[in-house]
């Protein structure tokens, strides 16, 4: 990992010093394999210097690396400056002289910024370092941003169960029904939407219901998907009466085909396809709808599968949020989900692509999109921030956060939408490592890919993906790495590459979400923080 920096030369007090972050401490505050030098060989490294790092509530020290580079002593001294909030922070400590001398071997030396504990808040810290050689002084400024919590547990997010030791926040789907003709299959699997949203707006935190199917026995195609969710087996007399009481709701839940109008194909697949189109309700109101559907030649699994993906988001009410409208299902054809629809609105993914002239087999139907500013992006990713961060306050978990399953407007906001057809659709996203199992690999934290272990943290480090894809206008994560070799490449500490003209900040925060450990990963609204206060300072310039 190679940190691009301005460099100019420095006054010569500096010239003989060597001021740096080992690769230790950026691999402790950033997830990233580099050493960081803000002066070396009497250079200094003003982007450096000039951004602000971010320090997680789990870090309450920093280290620091320095050498004299001459024979002559080197005076210094040492100061912290507790600029906002400090109030939050105890008095910030060194584990060395605040006066001294500059040793002439590498010497780590320590600042310690231990929270009071009793606040939440965001602490700027400056570290000032004054270096002399007669009557020549120059200092230098380490800025950091201390996050303080207070202490008090976090509240849990419900999570599916995966094969490691079940925790509070695991979630046990159940089987329910049989698994007889594909009718039946199909309107238990809407009506299970149907049921977990009504438990989701009373915000009840015990057992959901959902569905889990048979995998495909093949792994060449994205059919071969299964879902992350595991059944656990329930008495027959249980699930026979949840499947009548599932069966009661069908009636409320499904769309009349009649009144469903397809006009065009969108998008088509291997056997997925999605339809622009109109849909009348009861008083003949038309409205825009796109229309998410299978052919002729779906198995019954991708037909089960399109449902249970299409209803992840049913329920759900939010601006930043695409949830499922309704269901349509009839006698020996394939069903319908149908979402409300715009002209303006366009799958993210495929607008990112048109920003660089690619297209994706889609007519255009206008002009190319004009060029993304800094600006833009992060507008857009405060955007999916926000509905990821109202999904989260729902117990809901996406898994599968990308450009490919987010939606756009002619205003550049966007909407998260459900994964459903996105493995056929964009097939070059997803891949199987020989477990049944088509997933995105090069989206997924390292605990979500090596055990399949979800959290809200790995809905962050896939947040920190969709904003590398905004600022590369949807280039591949990772192209020149094999799938099987992704799990192998994170654990060496390797990460995406610095776009080119990304802000170092912005990347920063890129890095931040890609902590190798979850708990040092930033929490939603923290982030969201970040991105507001630089997307502030981007406006400032405009």
């Amino acid at each position: 990992m190679k940190w691009f920096a301005f460099i100019i030369l420095l006054p010569a007090c500096f010239a003989h010093l060597n001021v740096y972050l080992s690769s230790a401490e950026v691999w402790r505050l950033l997830g990233l394999t580099a050493e960081l030098f803000y002066v070396r060989d009497g250079q200094i490294n003003f982007y450096a210097l000039n951004f602000v790092v971010p320090v997680p509530a789990t870090i309450s020290d920093l280290h620091f690396t320095w050498q004299s580079l001459t024979r002559r002593p080197l005076p210094y001294t040492l100061h912290v400056d507790v600029v906002e909030n400090a109030q939050a922070l105890h008095t910030p400590t060194f584990n060395i002289s605040s006066e001294g001398f500059v040793p002439t071997e590498p010497q780590t030396w320590r600042v310690d910024l231990p929270c009071v504990g009793n606040m939440a808040a965001e602490v700027d810290v400056t570290i000032s370092l004054n270096v002399s050689i007669g009557s020549s002084s120059t200092a230098l400024h380490f800025r950091r941003r201390k996050i303080c919590l207070k202490e008090a547990p976090k509240p849990a997010v419900r999570v599916d169960s995966v094969p490691h030791a079940p925790t509070s926040a695991d979630i046990f789907y159940a089987s329910a029904g049989c698994a007889g003709a594909a009718l039946l299959i199909a309107a238990v699997a809407a009506a299970a939407c149907k049921a977990r949203a009504k438990k989701l707006r009373r915000a009840r935190s015990d057992e959901q219901d959902a569905h889990a199917f048979l995998p495909d026995s093949s792994c060449k195609s994205a059919a071969s998907y299964t879902s992350y969710r595991r059944p656990t087996s329930i008495p027959a007399t249980a699930a026979e009466e949840r499947a009548r009481d599932l069966q009661q709701r069908i009636a409320e839940l499904t769309i009349q085909r009649c009144r469903v109008r397809l006009r065009s194909v969108a998008m088509e697949g291997t056997f997925g396809r999605v339809y622009r189109g109109t849909y009348a309700d009861e008083e003949a109101r038309e409205q825009e709808v796109l229309v998410k559907t299978v052919a002729e030649h779906a198995s019954q699994v991708q037909v089960s599968l399109l449902l249970q993906e299409g209803c992840m988001l049913y329920g759900l009410h939010h601006e930043r949020v695409l949830s499922v409208l309704g269901v349509s299902i009839e006698d020996q054809t394939a069903p319908f989900l149908l979402y409300p629809w715009s002209a303006g609105w366009k799958n993210l993914k495929q607008f990112l692509l048109s920003c660089r002239g690619v297209n994706m087999g889609v007519a255009s139907g206008g002009p190319p999109p004009p060029p993304l500013t800094t600006q833009h992006v992060v507008r857009m990713a405060l955007h999916a921030l926000d509905g990821l961060l109202y999904l989260h306050t729902q117990h809901v978990l996406h898994k599968d956060i990308a450009a490919r399953n987010c939606i756009v407007d002619e205003n550049l906001r966007v909407m998260i939408a459900d994964n459903a057809l996105s493995r056929d659709l964009f097939p070059a996203d997803y891949h199987c490592l020989g477990d049944n199992e088509n997933r995105p690999i090069k989206w997924l934290a390292l605990e979500a890919l090596a055990k399949k272990q979800f959290s809200p943290s790995a809905d962050v480090w896939a947040l920190g993906v969709l904003l590398w894809e905004l600022t590369t206008l949807a280039h591949q994560p990772y192209a020149e790495v094999d799938p099987f070799e992704v799990a192998a490449y994170l654990r060496d500490g390797y990460r995406l590459q610095q776009p080119a003209n990304c802000p170092d900040e912005l990347f920063a925060v890129m890095a931040y979400c890609w902590a190798m450990s979850p708990d040092d990963r930033p929490t939603l609204p923290q982030l969201q923080i970040f991105l507001r206060d630089f997307h502030t300072q981007l406006t400032r310039f405009v």
